[in-house]
This record gives C-alpha cells, sequence and structure tokens, in this order.
C-alpha cells in the first residue's frame, strides 16, 4: 500500500477547491487530521462563537467523509508535536496543507518544515499573498491600488475537483471525540440564535451562494440597507473555508453587472486584509500609526464611566438605536450587517472614546466570522490608525445613517422595545421625546460626542 497522507486541516474544511486534499488523495491513502491548539494564538484563540461553528463544521465535513469511508482524526495539543507524532506513527507520513498566515500558524508551519516532510500550497485567497506586488516589488499599503493590480491579475486559478476517491490508511490513529471538547456552550446555551440563523457546512455554503446569486445585480445598492439585507453572507463559510473565494469568483464571474463589481472588491478587500498581516503581523493588536496613545482613549480598565459604556455597547443599551440593534443581532446571531459594523465600530470609538482594541476583542468572541486579518485591518480603519484608513476626524452620525439607509425594520426586528415607533421617530426616540421607558436613554449626545472626540483627538496631536 502507498504510504499515508496527512492533510492537516485548519480554515479550509471543505472537499472541493481544496489543493491539500487534492494532491493527498492523488499521492495515497488519505489521513485528515484538525487540531485545537488554544495556546498557539494566545488572545486569539477561537471565540465562543467561532468554536459554535467550528463543531458544527467539523461536524459536517466528517459526515461528508464517512461516504467515502474516511474521517477526521482530532487531537488537542500543540500542533507541531500532534503532527509529528501523528506522522511518526504513520511511518513518517507527509503532512499537506493550505498556507494559513496568521503569525502563530506561519511560526507552526515553520517549525514543522523542520520536523516532516511538509507540503504548503495556496487555497484562501483569490491570489496568494505577497503575489500582488508594486512595480519595485514591495507590498502594497493602500487598498486602492492594491485592488486595481489584483484586478489585473485576475482571473485566479482554475477551481480544483473534490477526489472521487480518498482512501483509507490500513489503520488509524487514535482520535478525540468532538463532543469531549466542548465547543459547544450548555452553561447557559446561548446559541439558539446561531442555529436559527445559519446552516453550516459546505453543502451549506454552496446552497447560500446559488441562493444569493439571484440577489447580485442589486449588491451594490441593497447591502446599505440592514432592513433589507443585500449581503451575501458568505462571510462564516469563506472564513472556516466551507467554499473558497476562488469558487465564489467562478461562480459569480458571468455577471456584467454593478452589484458584481462591488462584490468582487469585496474579496479582493478579503486578499488586502492577508497581505496587511502578512507585512505586519501584529496589526490586529497594534496601531500602526504612531501617536495613537492612551491619552486619546478612556480606559475601561481604568474609569468606571468608560466600563459602563463598554458594557452597554456591548449589550446594545446606548440608547442608539442603529448601534443597538447591531449589536443586539450580533449577540443573537452571531453576526451584524456590515453598514451597522461600521457604525458601531465609529460608535465605541468616537463617540465612547473607547480604544478599538476593545471592540476587536469582542468582535472576536461574539462574531462567527471573526477573522485575525480582517478584523484588524477593518477595526484600524474605523480608528484612523490603521495604514489605509478612514481619518479619525471624519466621525459617523449613528442617527442620520439609520434613517438615511432606512434601518427602521431592522430596529424593529433587534430593538422590540422600539417595534410600536414608526419613522421617523424610531431612529432617534430621545429627540423626539418618545423614548419607550423601557429602553435606555443616550450614554452621550451626538454633538457633546463629537466635540469631546475631536478635542481629544486635538489634544493628542499637540504631544
Amino acid at each position: 500500500m502507498p504510504q499515508p497522507q496527512i492533510v492537516w486541516l485548519r480554515r479550509d474544511l471543505r472537499l472541493a477547491d481544496q489543493s491539500a486534499f487534492y494532491a493527498a488523495a492523488k499521492a495515497g491513502p488519505v489521513v485528515p487530521v484538525f487540531l485545537l491548539d488554544d495556546a498557539a494564538p494566545g488572545h486569539h484563540a477561537y471565540g465562543g462563537a467561532s468554536r459554535w461553528w467550528l463543531h458544527h463544521s467539523l461536524q459536517s465535513l466528517d459526515i461528508v467523509l464517512a461516504r467515502h469511508n474516511s474521517r477526521i482524526v482530532l487531537r488537542r495539543g500543540d500542533v507541531v508535536a500532534q503532527l509529528m507524532a501523528i506522522s511518526e506513527e504513520l511511518g513518517g507520513a507527509p503532512v499537506h496543507a493550505i498556507r494559513h498566515y496568521e503569525p502563530w500558524w506561519r511560526k507552526a508551519q515553520g517549525a514543522l518544515a523542520r520536523q516532516v516532510d511538509l507540503h504548503l500550497y495556496d487555497g484562501n485567497y483569490l491570489l496568494p499573498p505577497g503575489a500582488v506586488t508594486t512595480g519595485s516589488g514591495t507590498a502594497y499599503k493602500i487598498y486602492t491600488p492594491f485592488s486595481k493590480a489584483t484586478l489585473d491579475q485576475l482571473p485566479p486559478r482554475d477551481v480544483l475537483p473534490a477526489p472521487e476517491i480518498i482512501a483509507a490508511p490500513a489503520s488509524w490513529p487514535a482520535s478525540d471525540v468532538l463532543a469531549d471538547w466542548k465547543l459547544l456552550p450548555k452553561h447557559p446555551d446561548w446559541a439558539g440564535g446561531l442555529q436559527d440563523f445559519w446552516q453550516v457546512g459546505e453543502a451549506a455554503a454552496h446552497r447560500r451562494l446559488a441562493e444569493w446569486e439571484n440577489h447580485l445585480a442589486g449588491y451594490d445598492h441593497a447591502r446599505n440597507l440592514p432592513s433589507k439585507d443585500g449581503s451575501s453572507r458568505l462571510s462564516p463559510h469563506l472564513h472556516f473555508g466551507e467554499i473558497s473565494p476562488v469558487q465564489v469568483w467562478h461562480a459569480l464571474k458571468g455577471s456584467r453587472s454593478k452589484g458584481w463589481t462591488t462584490f468582487e472588491k469585496e474579496l479582493i478587500w478579503r486578499d488586502y486584509a492577508a497581505n496587511v498581516i502578512c507585512k505586519t503581523p501584529d496589526y490586529p493588536v497594534k496601531n500602526y500609526r504612531d501617536g495613537y496613545g492612551a491619552d486619546l482613549w478612556r480606559d475601561p480598565d481604568l474609569d468606571e464611566r468608560a466600563a459602563a459604556d463598554l458594557t452597554a455597547w456591548q449589550q446594545g443599551r446606548t440608547g442608539y438605536p442603529i448601534v443597538d440593534a447591531g449589536m443586539r443581532q450580533l449577540w443573537r446571531t452571531g453576526w451584524m450587517h456590515n453598514r451597522v459594523r461600521m457604525i458601531a465600530a465609529s460608535f465605541l470609538i468616537k463617540h465612547l472614546l473607547i480604544d478599538w482594541r476593545h471592540g476587536e476583542r469582542w468582535f472576536w468572541d461574539t462574531l462567527v466570522d471573526a477573522d485575525y486579518a480582517s478584523n484588524g485591518v477593518n477595526w484600524q480603519w474605523s480608528a484612523g490608525t490603521g495604514v489605509d484608513s478612514n481619518m479619525f476626524v471624519r466621525i459617523m452620525a449613528p442617527l442620520s445613517q439609520s434613517e438615511k439607509f432606512d434601518a427602521a425594520a431592522y430596529i424593529r426586528t433587534y430593538v422590540p422595545e422600539l417595534a410600536g415607533l414608526d419613522e421617523p421617530y424610531i431612529h432617534d426616540p430621545d429627540a423626539h421625546g418618545c423614548r419607550p421607558e423601557a429602553y435606555p436613554a443616550k450614554r452621550i449626545g451626538h454633538r457633546e460626542a463629537r466635540e469631546r472626540a475631536l478635542a481629544a483627538y486635538q489634544a493628542m496631536k499637540r504631544y
């Protein structure tokens, strides 16, 4: 029998267009392995919502593999040590994996390559990070020229088919039981809303793509309307690799609509974020721009009022309906509409003057699509601290944004205390004198918050 081939799974939980699976299946019997290592990522170990999704995604993939007389070997602990042990048990089996770019995975890939026969492949992005460079061969810092250069290099590679045959090894290495990892919440079980909102797995990802393809033409406009939700909701499927961006691109490339042009750039933004963390690995935890120090932000660890404001933001009780609807949608479903993400992030940073990293950590724990690169790039864009970012002095007005983007039905869905209010009152019940008693007053007025943020920024710039 040919030598067994290990497939090291991470955020690539699919069979089709999975280059590591494709190569391993051609070489010999396949041993798919997923390793849960909470130590290596440190503060970016899987958050609660991601763990829920991971459980169901692994379960779904294992069911598909069973049809091929295969299975996933589950191990917990240091990934390098575990893969070395499995490789040795299988007689020095080579390891195949899709290349990952988070700093802890890059470190693990380097260490593993010195110990076993490691084969790395591209597969999580339209183009491999590092492939799109300036004329002088350096990495792009700004998204717009990166996007233009990426478009010049498209189309991406062709989609790989799923292996027709996945041969099993003569004997299987020992495996943990998925339920024993306790990825699902129990005491209490807060995941009922996630279960109602999502279907998980490779087949579910393709169903979602097929359903949403009919709405692609209107994406450019509809993506900004929370009440209509014209977004693709493919982000968690892409994050966990249940579908690849190359598959999505090829499925939609025939469209000639403005919606496709806009969505294609969203896929490219995802590539851009991966390129940013390749160049700056600590980007999601450290300001890129100098000068944005602790003197700008209110510290919830030292300031009781700031701590109360942070809690109100997390719970969706700020007194700003569009912000509160978004934060409650996040808690209920593990996801938030993209327009509302920008509003909620700006509100935390500029209205409440709280460091963006508190928001990044909260999103990391509560989003099913929590992505190291994308989260970091998006939060630093909102804060004005990033390599390519919105200026700090550009402060979103959440109340006018709510009315402009017709968020009334969205607010009624997620803030039931306001469900009885008509427009325009529902967007700012305090200003119209119709705030229900059950709904909190504003933590701070918009004008007061804006003036405070600008004053803090100017004071920071003087030093």
